[in-house]
């Protein structure tokens, strides 16, 4: 189609732009772009993809998956702006946080200080990551493009129900005497909203993962853990602090079922010690020890990649997750999760909390359903949590086959990046 024609060309054919002709495609050829000399001219970049980084690793983690799957996928180039290298570093191995601008794995990081590159031209895409404000002379720059750029304005992702109102409308901005349309993008769980990021390949590569018991058997062995025994649960947990994970840990170390909790480093380490009665262990306790309370393992990770989290949440049986890059990757891991959800004022949290729940809940039997709100509740209002997990014996089958079926159901309408180029289709 005439749209699809207009769409970012595929990642293995560069471009150029002529004033007269636009955007023309050259010979594929095939470059490992990280080895560029970082004196050659940048190539013109079909997105801009601007990040602040909140809370160390949600608003960059989302955003990195989301430039990764743009470029992985054919969609074309991509610049990411990180205002925080250090941070992204932590989940990004390959990135240098002393360099100024760099390539990693395909992507072209940008650091985003007060002053821009004097050469910097904006892509035909510009997303705009949870309204993070973009600086005003890079939207001066995009206002001067004929035809400018398409604006996204990428919200964090919600299940209420004013969003699929909300998604997709534009908002105009004036520019001087120029104006541009900023675009609302909001990601969610029903058709009309914009979905989830979730990468071409990934559904298949987590039921290799998760079928494949020799390779299961390595990866506990690579932690330091001999392989899963048959009555043991295995949970993993990346939350903030809480005083009901106390209540949980402590029924996980005088329950009657042997527990291993896979905790990488953070700031829930000294409440899960509190909860184990190793108060002791909060100052000395690193990455790679394995402490022992009553029926609990615990064993402490180093923060990884984001593949590597990911291979954790396929692994466990139960996952703990925080914020929203680690809540979507626990749905896509179809296996049972809690959310801890970001605490905010005037508990706005708990009223997305539970409509989040209604979806998530509804395809549950009513004393199932009910169990599993209450228990998502107890732990985003801090309350003890010991009685609520003594029914895990109860609903913990049917809860794991219902985070199957849901992964599957997510996936109905498409992902996010899918849902975007759609969008984008009829506007570039």
């Amino acid at each position: 189609s005439t749209a699809r024609n207009n769409l970012p060309q595929p990642r293995h054919a560069l471009t150029v732009r002529s004033q007269s002709t636009g955007v023309l495609p050259c010979a594929p050829v095939f470059l490992h772009l990280e080895a560029r000399a970082m004196t050659s001219p940048l190539p013109p970049f079909d997105w801009d993809i601007f990040c602040t980084v909140v809370d160390n690793f949600g608003d960059i983690g989302v955003t990195w998956r989301l430039a990764r799957q743009l470029e992985r996928e054919g969609h074309g180039q991509v610049r990411l702006w990180v205002d925080d290298l250090a941070s992204f570093a932590r989940i990004c191995p390959g990135l240098d946080p002393a360099q100024d601008g760099q390539w990693v794995e395909g992507i072209y990081i940008q650091h985003w200080h007060e002053t821009l590159p004097a050469d910097v031209i904006p892509a035909k895409v510009v997303i705009e990551a949870f309204a993070c404000e973009l600086p005003a002379p890079f939207i001066e720059r995009m206002a001067e493009q004929s035809p400018p750029p398409c604006w996204i304005n990428l919200e964090y992702l919600s299940a209420e129900a004013w969003v699929e109102d909300c998604h997709g409308l534009a908002s105009p901005q004036r520019v001087g005497k120029l104006s541009l349309n900023k675009y609302f993008f909001f990601p969610g769980f029903t058709p009309r909203t914009g979905g989830l990021l979730c990468e071409q390949g990934l559904v298949a590569e987590r039921d290799r993962w998760q079928q494949d018991e020799a390779g299961l058997a390595a990866y506990w062995a690579s932690l330091g853990l001999p392989p899963k025994a048959q009555d043991e649960l295995r949970i993993s947990l990346f939350t903030y602090e809480s005083e009901a994970l106390k209540s949980l840990v402590a029924s996980w170390s005088q329950g009657a079922t042997p527990v291993t909790l896979l905790l990488p480093m953070g700031r829930a380490l000294p409440d899960v010690l509190c909860g184990a009665g190793l108060e002791s262990a909060i100052g000395t306790a690193r990455a790679g020890d394995l402490l022992q309370a009553g029926q609990l393992a615990i064993k402490l990770l180093p923060m990884t990649s984001q593949a590597g989290y990911d291979r954790l949440l396929w692994s466990c049986d139960l996952n703990l997750v925080r914020g929203e890059d680690s809540f979507v990757r626990a749905q896509w891991a179809a296996r049972p999760f809690l959310w801890h959800i970001y605490q905010q004022e005037e508990e706005a949290h708990l009223v997305k909390l539970a409509h989040f729940l209604d979806h998530y809940l509804e395809a549950l039997p009513a004393d199932d359903g009910q169990w599993l709100r209450e228990l998502n509740l107890a732990l985003n209002r801090g309350e003890d949590c010991s009685e609520l997990w003594a029914q895990w014996p109860i609903h913990g089958t049917l809860w794991q086959q219902h985070a199957r079926s849901w992964s599957q159901k997510l996936l109905a309408d498409g992902d996010l990046v899918t849902r975007l180029v759609k969008f984008l289709e009829s506007r570039i």
